[in-house]
C-alpha cells in the first residue's frame, strides 16, 4: 500500500534549532498516520468497553454481582494498565515507538479473544489483566508521534482528533458488542473483535513511520533520524518523573482529569447496565440507539474541545482549564435528569448532555502535557498523565460505583444503580474545583511555548 509523503524537516544535529515552523501545515503522511493511531485507539477502547457492553449476559452467564463488575472492569484492570504503562513509556522514550505500538496492540488484542473463551469469573479476570498489559503500551506512545507529526498550533486539534479513539470505540463496541452479542453469544463479539485488532498491528508495524523527536518544536531540539535519540537528548527516568510531580500545572492537570474520569469510567462502564436493567431497554436498541448518541456526542465533545484550544490557549493559557471546568458544570443537570428518567428513551434524551460536555477535559489536558514538556520527555510524560488520572478514574471510578450499588441492592433491590449513580455528583463539583485551582496557575504563571518550558 503506497503512502503520500508529507513535508518532512531535514534532521537536525543536536543542540540547533529546528528548521520546521511551528505553524507548518502537516503533510499527507502526517494525516495518515493520525488516522492510523485513531483507529488502534477505536480498538483499544473498543476492547476494553465490551466488558461493560456485554455487562448484562455476562452476569446471566457467570453469575457476578455488581462489585465483581466493578472490579474487573476498574481496580483489577487500572492496576496492570497504570503501572506497567510507566516502564513501557520509558521505553519507548529510547526505543521506536511505533514498534511499541504494534506490540502493544497484538497483545491486547490476543486478550480480548481469551476473554470470550473464559468459563469462570477467574479466568475473565487474568484475561482482563493482560488486555490492561497491552493497552498499557497504546496511548503515551501515540501522543508522542502526533506530536512529533503536528506542530504547536495544530496539535489541540490533531489530539482532539485522535481523541476520537474513545467514542468510536465505545459506539461500534455498542454497536458491534451487542449486534453480536444479540445474534450469537457474548463470547462471539469479544473473539472476532480482537482477531481484527492482531491484524491491525501487523499493518501499524508496516506502514506507520517513526518521526523524528522534537522536528517540529521551535527552539533547540537533539535529535537524529529514523527516533534514534541522541544520548544528550535522553532524559533520565528519575528526573521525567520528578519534573512531572513537581510542576503544578503537570501534577494539577493529573488530579483534574483523575477526578473527571472518576465520573465518565463510572458512568460508562455501568450505563448500558443501567439502562437495560432499571430503564427497560432491550439489548437491539442499546446496539442502536445508544451507539449513535455515543458516538455522535463524546465526538463532538472532543473535537469542540480540541479546536476552542487551539483558539484561545494561545492567547489566554488557563484556556486550558477553563474550557474543561465550564463544560462539567453544564454537565452536572443533564446528568441528574438522565438518572431520574423514568423511561429509557428520556434518560438517552437526557444523557446527550454529559456525553457531550463530560469529555472536554481531555484534549485541553493531552494538549497541555505536550506542550509543557520536552520532546525526549512526552512518551513518559504522557503515560504519568495516564497513570493519576486513570489510577484515580479507571480505578477507582467503576469499583466505586459498583461496590455502591451492592450497598444499595439489600434495600432497594430494583433501583440501586439509580441510587448509585446519584452519588457521583459531588465528584463532578471536586473535578470542577481543580481545574479552577489549575486556571489560577496557569494564569500566574504566564505564557509559555513547548520546547522552551521543557527545559527549565
Amino acid at each position: 500500500m503506497a503512502v503520500p509523503e508529507t513535508l518532512a524537516p531535514p534532521a537536525a544535529d543536536a543542540g540547533t534549532t529546528s528548521p520546521v515552523a511551528p505553524s507548518a501545515r502537516p503533510g499527507a503522511r502526517a494525516w495518515f498516520v493520525l488516522g492510523m493511531l485513531c483507529f488502534v485507539y477505536v480498538l483499544n477502547f473498543l476492547d476494553r468497553q465490551l466488558l461493560s457492553i456485554l455487562a448484562k449476559p455476562i452476569q446471566d452467564d457467570l453469575k457476578v454481582t455488581d462489585g465483581q463488575l466493578g472490579l474487573i472492569s476498574g481496580l483489577y484492570f487500572a492496576l496492570f494498565y497504570c503501572f506497567i504503562s510507566i516502564p513501557v513509556a520509558w521505553l519507548a522514550d529510547r526505543t521506536n515507538r511505533v514498534r511499541v505500538l504494534s506490540i502493544a496492540c497484538a497483545l491486547w488484542s490476543a486478550a480480548t479473544v481469551a476473554c470470550g473463551m473464559a468459563s469462570t469469573y477467574p479466568q475473565l479476570v487474568l484475561a482482563r489483566m493482560t488486555v490492561g498489559v497491552g493497552e498499557a503500551g497504546g496511548v503515551p506512545p501515540s501522543y508522542a508521534i502526533i506530536s512529533d507529526y503536528f506542530g504547536p498550533g495544530r496539535r489541540g486539534t490533531a489530539l482532539g482528533l485522535y481523541n476520537f479513539g474513545p467514542p468510536l470505540g465505545q459506539a461500534l463496541g455498542v454497536a458491534f458488542g451487542a449486534a453480536i452479542a444479540a445474534a450469537y453469544n457474548w463470547r462471539s463479539a469479544f473473539q472476532l473483535l480482537g482477531a481484527v485488532g492482531v491484524v491491525t498491528a501487523l499493518a501499524v508495524y508496516l506502514l506507520v513511520r517513526e518521526p523524528r523527536r522534537g522536528g517540529l518544536d521551535a527552539g533547540p531540539v537533539a535529535t537524529v533520524p529514523a527516533g534514534r535519540v541522541t544520548p544528550s537528548a535522553k532524559a533520565g527516568f528519575w528526573e521525567t518523573v520528578r519534573m512531572f510531580f513537581t510542576r503544578p500545572a503537570l501534577l494539577l492537570v493529573a488530579l483534574a482529569t483523575g477526578a473527571t474520569q472518576f465520573v465518565t469510567y463510572a458512568l460508562l462502564n455501568f450505563t448500558t447496565l443501567f439502562l437495560m436493567r432499571e430503564k427497560g431497554m432491550a439489548l437491539g436498541e442499546v446496539a442502536i440507539c445508544y451507539a449513535l448518541l455515543i458516538g455522535i456526542g463524546v465526538s463532538a465533545g472532543m473535537y469542540v474541545s480540541g479546536r476552542l484550544i487551539d483558539r484561545f490557549a494561545a492567547r489566554a493559557r488557563h484556556s486550558y482549564a477553563l474550557v474543561p471546568a465550564v463544560a462539567l458544570c453544564a454537565a452536572v443537570p443533564f446528568f441528574v435528569g438522565f438518572v431520574w428518567a423514568p423511561s429509557w428513551p428520556l434518560a438517552l434524551l437526557f444523557l446527550a448532555g454529559p456525553t457531550f460536555f463530560n469529555y472536554f477535559y481531555l484534549s485541553p489536558a493531552v494538549a497541555l502535557v505536550q506542550e509543557e514538556v520536552r520532546p525526549d520527555q512526552r512518551v513518559l510524560s504522557g503515560a504519568l498523565l495516564l497513570l493519576v488520572m486513570n489510577l484515580i478514574g479507571l480505578g477507582f471510578g467503576p469499583t466505586y460505583l459498583g461496590a455502591v450499588s451492592d450497598l444499595f441492592r439489600a434495600t432497594h433491590p430494583h433501583h440501586s444503580l439509580q441510587l448509585a449513580f446519584y452519588t457521583l455528583v459531588p465528584f463532578y463539583g471536586l473535578a470542577v474545583l481543580l481545574f479552577l485551582a489549575l486556571a489560577r496557575v496557569l494564569r500566574k504563571e504566564g505564557p509559555r511555548t513547548g520546547a522552551r518550558t521543557g527545559d527549565r
